[in-house]
């Protein structure tokens, strides 16, 4: 890949996307193949003139060995030096990074049942230093090709090819190609107005219907609203926590959702693959989930915690969004999810309720903001979805027709 592509790749990821102030400290997480790329972003942190630049190395086959030969105990153990390490983050407050260049097939053979089981062991300790951080610091997730993943999203390719290939698309989804940086201010700007423009409705519900068999219907708080793109934290630094993002989104009401979603891309969750799959809620909950491969996946997923199987974020994103009209299917969430209308199971944003700051998270909870250990997106947007909007009157305000805004 031309190495003025990637430098620009960087700027965006580092100036754009994560922000830092002079001062403070940066966390990447990346695999090891992305050496060459954590460097090139690792001084563009420093030419921000950043406290320290600190460093997650992660590699999906080894994980996949720790699942396949160590006991429930051990994985589930967390050492003393963890502790400290969530500690340090949760008072330090760094800026994240994380390059995702996972395999989506990498976990395939492990128990899941044995892997849910030890992830919620862990969580208990893991949740309040989750919690402390919570829009307080920013974070980012971009993409970076790994060979496995480029090899899935390019079958029958040589993997140079397949990765020289993946990094085009992945620059392109990213609005990375010519003044990257202007892009984005000119994306945002588009984002908030259009948010800006479903909020001024206050919509009680949504409604979708769909050829596949979607029909659902999900309730708002009359305290939420839609947002998207740049996001700032209760510091007041303004960060893009993804890179790409087509999204405008907001948080369900917890309890109230009606129907059946069908999925319309694969779900890689946690390096497994589930496909041709659909979700069947009823009072607010999943209560029902089929799959032609890896139902058990989904279905440990939905019971990691009380709020897993219900909603926890509801996002738009029109049928000619770029990265749905590049006709790529990434096999990632990060990319897929912004390809079509989705929603996700399990832990909402408190951000998404105006005010948010003022209110107490036991307050935030009895206005509808679910909590969960996870927060996992599915796909369910194509070109036969319609959605409408109901407001407090009792108006029905097409929101999108055949899968594109009406406004």
């Amino acid at each position: 890949m031309d190495s003025q592509r990637l430098d620009s790749y960087a700027e965006l990821i580092v100036n754009t996307g994560l922000n830092p102030d002079p001062g403070q400290d940066v966390v990447i997480t990346a695999g090891f193949d992305q050496l060459d790329f954590v460097r090139l972003v690792t001084e563009k942190c420093y030419r921000r003139e950043v406290g320290k630049v600190w460093f997650n190395w992660i590699d999906m086959p080894i994980e996949k060995l720790h699942y396949l030969y160590q006991n429930e105990e051990r994985l589930s153990n967390f050492e003393a030096w963890e502790v400290e390490k969530m500690r340090w983050q949760s008072e330090k407050l760094p800026a994240r990074l994380w390059l995702d260049s996972d395999d989506p097939d990498g976990m395939d053979g492990i128990d899941p049942a044995k892997r849910a089981r030890t992830q919620m062991a862990r969580f208990p300790v893991i949740k309040p230093f989750r919690e402390a951080m919570e829009n307080r610091h920013q974070w980012c997730i971009a993409g970076v090709p790994g060979k496995a993943w480029a090899q899935k999203v390019f079958p029958g390719l040589p993997a140079d090819e397949a990765i020289e290939k993946l990094w085009d698309a992945i620059l392109s989804a990213a609005r990375a190609n010519g003044d990257a940086i202007a892009n984005w201010q000119q994306h945002n700007a588009l984002i908030a107005a259009r948010s800006a423009k479903l909020n001024e409705f206050h919509f009680t519900t949504l409604e979708y219907q769909a050829d596949n068999g979607t029909d659902f219907r999900v309730g708002l708080m009359p305290q939420g609203i839609f947002t998207g793109g740049a996001e700032t934290d209760l510091s007041g630094r303004i960060f893009n926590p993804n890179i790409p993002s087509e999204e405008i989104f907001t948080t369900p009401k917890k309890g109230e959702a009606e129907g059946l979603l069908v999925a319309t891309r694969p779900l890689s969750y946690q390096g497994s693959l589930i496909e041709n799959f659909s979700i069947r809620f009823s009072g607010g909950r999943a209560v029902e989930v089929k799959a032609e491969k890896n139902q058990d996946v989904l279905e440990k997923m939905i019971s990691m915690d009380e709020g897993a199987a219900f909603l926890g974020e509801c996002a738009l994103i029109a049928e000619d969004s770029p990265i749905n009209r590049s006709g790529i299917l990434f096999w990632n969430t990060l990319y897929d999810e912004n390809a079509s209308c989705h929603f996700a199971l399990g832990r909402g944003f408190d951000n998404c309720v105006a005010d948010f700051a003022g209110y107490s998270n036991a307050e935030l909870k009895a206005l509808g903001v679910n909590d969960s250990m996870i927060h996992v997106d599915f796909m369910i947007g194509c070109a036969s979805l319609n959605i409408y909007g109901i407001t407090a009157d009792g108006r029905k305000i097409p929101v999108f027709r055949d899968g594109l805004w009406c406004f």
